[in-house]
């Protein structure tokens, strides 16, 4: 019973912590924050679950751990409802748009004309400026995150420790898979529901969708976001119920089956048992620090895995931002993808290494061996990734000039042409349009469009004199869509991912078993929370915003809200973003493999407990006494069976 609500615990917070990675992009676009800002809100989940970690995992084993788990679990969803709270305090989306209908300008204002002055160009309403303010509303976002970290603490460390204190120990490998798997179904079905989520506009039913100029593949498209959090909300909810029924203690499962136990060594286990309850919470603590902090495989595994959980963390973060960028897909359908081709082969993976570990009985030096094997064999797979790339969206004065020739760096002073200066056009506004020559331009005015026809997406713009065409010189709304063969090279980039997802989670379970075997029975449970601990401190805090940082360099064009304000980045130079994205990621995982491989050597030298190193029993070299030598000798002689003097005295 504990380990099917403690499966569905893992669901939750896996469910939830997906859509909330899956949903920045659209969260950046709502608030006009920049990737850094949005890393800081990633992070902040890894803080809120900082500030309790150590003392939940030591003092928790103390106290009753399914009902700290299931606080937990309350925490969480009170956490989700606050992210969703700022769609209810803000008013609608506006996002930048060159033709506005409920503006008091004509229609066709903002097209090319020549009879535009200063005066007739649209100026910021001080009203609109001020509400522009309640964009810092993306901090009930960040502190909603740090409370659902806070809610998450005592789930991993207290679940691990409480199935391994009460399950027989072969049987740790399998619960342990069972619990992944938990974890990998939430976030799959986390994924779909934002991709579904991702397809409806923001605010839906209050505004009509048909008047909207935006589709979902355009990057100032925001998606209801909030209502996959008010889900998340109920369903972390629902789960806590059944940890506040469940029993502090279980009886050890198999405990006849697992060793051989004689009377006076449960008796001696039961005397230093008490003796360390009699010592209080606190005067072990320090010492159980000292010893994890001198086990050098230990923490030769922490750094391993922060190294590792860093490179992980940029690329599952940043993954729907970069795959939009590089194939110029919406964000509903990458989160769909990733969804569809990532996690089952996970889900599978990690079931599959807990049934190899029971039914073959691995012990900690193979797990440690098949673990580095199989990790260092998707890394090296993972630089294929390298071969399916795709250029820039044609943009002209932004990617490539006027004629259509690309050109590498943004030139601010490249964004008129002698075919639109005549039109008096805004530099500052991201409204692009599509020439039926292939190339996009920024806004219907810097294309020298003149004309325009119909109404919402279905807008298209005539007489535009920047593009040279066999046709009749038009536009319609939206950047150009990539060719087929970016869609073939994203079809490659998922078939890897699938290999390389699988691959992994093989290698997941058997180097968990080697973190759980290298620390003693008594520790593990602040063993496993220190190792948390510092994930969270040295990769799930700095590692998206140092990442976002680095994106934020890779911006071509950033947007602009009402009142001049820069707001969210709407293209990127993908070639840098790229060499980003790929190669910070590679250079972390490949410097994991150094301590990954001390471990294995460290390994090899121990001995741990039930374990041995030859299938042939050793016995036992006893020296024996005068008398007992002849006893032996005695027992051995043929004499000894009819000889009544013989038997007498021995």
């Amino acid at each position: 019973m504990f380990l099917v609500a403690l499966t569905g615990a893992y669901l939750a917070k896996s469910l939830s912590g997906v859509y909330m990675s899956s949903m920045l992009t659209q969260i950046e676009r709502q608030f006009n924050i920049p990737a850094s800002i949005v890393g800081f809100i990633s992070g902040s989940f890894e803080i809120g679950n900082l500030l309790l970690i150590i003392f939940v995992s030591y003092f928790g084993t103390k106290l009753h751990r399914p009902i700290m788990i299931g606080v937990g679990c309350v925490v969480m969803g009170l956490g989700c409802f606050l992210i969703s709270l700022p769609h209810f305090l803000m008013g609608r989306y506006e996002y930048e748009k060159a033709i506005s209908p409920s503006s008091n300008l004509s229609s066709n204002s903002l097209l090319c004309s020549g009879n535009r002055t200063e005066t007739s160009m649209p100026t910021p309403d001080p009203a609109e400026c001020e509400k522009e303010i309640k964009s810092s509303m993306w901090i009930y976002v960040m502190v909603g995150n740090l409370i659902r970290g806070i809610g998450e603490t005592p789930i991993m460390p207290l679940g691990i420790s409480y199935i391994d204190d009460f399950a027989k120990s072969e049987n740790s490998p399998l619960y342990i898979g069972i619990l992944e798997t938990g974890k990998i179904l939430g976030p799959l079905i986390g994924l779909f529901l934002a991709s579904f989520c991702a397809t409806i506009y923001v605010d839906t039913g209050s505004v009509n969708t048909e008047d909207l100029t935006i589709t979902p593949t355009d990057t100032r498209w925001v998606g209801a976001w909030w209502v996959g959090f008010l889900i998340c909300a109920g369903v972390n909810i629902l789960i806590s119920i059944p940890f506040f029924f469940l029993p502090k203690t279980l009886p050890k499962n198999g405990l006849e089956d697992n060793m051989v136990v004689t009377k006076s060594d449960k008796e001696e286990k039961h005397q230093e048992k008490a003796k360390k309850e009699k010592r209080g919470l606190t005067k072990d603590f320090l010492p159980y620090m000292k010893s994890l902090s001198c086990n050098p495989i230990y923490m030769l595994f922490i750094l391993t895995s922060v190294l590792q959980i860093n490179g992980f963390i940029i690329l599952f973060t940043f993954m729907t931002k970069y795959l939009e960028q590089q194939y110029g897909k919406s964000t509903a359908e990458i989160i769909f993808l990733t969804g569809l081709y990532s996690f089952p082969p996970i889900c599978i993976g990690y079931l599959v290494g807990g049934l190899i570990m029971k039914k073959f009985k691995i012990t900690v030096k193979r797990a440690a061996y098949i673990a580095f094997c199989l990790s260092l064999t998707e890394y090296l797979l993972s630089f294929f990734n390298y071969m399916w790339t795709c250029d820039d969206f044609p943009v002209a004065g932004l990617t490539t000039s006027y004629e259509g020739i690309q050109q590498p760096l943004y030139m601010e002073n490249q964004f008129l042409d002698d075919c639109n200066t005549r039109c008096n056009c805004l530099t500052k506004t991201w409204d692009p349009v599509c020439g039926d020559n292939g190339l996009a331009y920024m806004s219907p005015c810097l294309a020298g469009c003149e004309k325009s026809v119909g109404t919402g997406i279905n807008t298209v713009f005539h007489n535009c004199s920047c593009i040279w065409s066999s046709g009749n010189s038009s536009a319609v709304l939206g950047l150009c869509k990539k060719g087929p063969d970016c869609t073939i090279k994203l079809q490659y980039y998922f078939i890897m991912s699938v290999i390389g997802c699988f691959i992994y989670s093989l290698a997941a379970i058997p180097g968990y078993m080697v973190l759980l075997r290298c620390i003693k029975s008594e520790e593990k449970s602040l063993g496993v929370g220190l190792h948390a601990f510092c994930i969270r401190v040295f990769a799930g805090i700095p590692a998206p915003v140092y990442f976002g940082a680095l994106i934020d360099r890779t911006c071509l064009y950033w947007g602009t809200q009402k009142c001049g304000e820069p707001g969210a980045c709407r293209m990127y130079d993908i070639h840098n973003f790229r060499r980003i994205y790929l190669g910070v990621p590679a250079a972390l995982r490949g410097s994991s493999y150094l301590p990954a491989f001390f471990i294995v050597l460290l390994v090899r030298k121990l001995q741990f407990p039930g374990e041995v190193d030859s299938p042939k029993p050793k016995v036992a070299k006893v020296k024996l006494t005068e008398k007992e030598s002849e006893c032996m000798v005695a027992l051995r002689s043929p004499e000894f069976e009819n000889g009544k003097e013989l038997k007498t005295k021995l």
